[in-house]
């Protein structure tokens, strides 16, 4: 016997293929900036928005 899926499954299943690839590779670009920042949060905060402290 010759199954041969219909045309639309084998692009339905390119459909799922593809958006799961491109799901991992956001939530590796994710884990990647979460772990940056992890690694040095203070590297994100422009040094303009710090303040000076006031020595008496």
């Amino acid at each position: 016997e010759n199954t041969v899926a219909p045309p639309f499954v084998t692009v339905d299943k390119g459909f799922t293929k593809a958006f799961v690839a491109l799901m991992c590779l956001f939530l590796l670009a994710a884990m990647v900036r979460c772990a940056k920042l992890i690694l040095d949060p203070y590297s994100t905060i422009p040094t303009s928005t710090w303040e000076e402290e006031q020595v008496n």
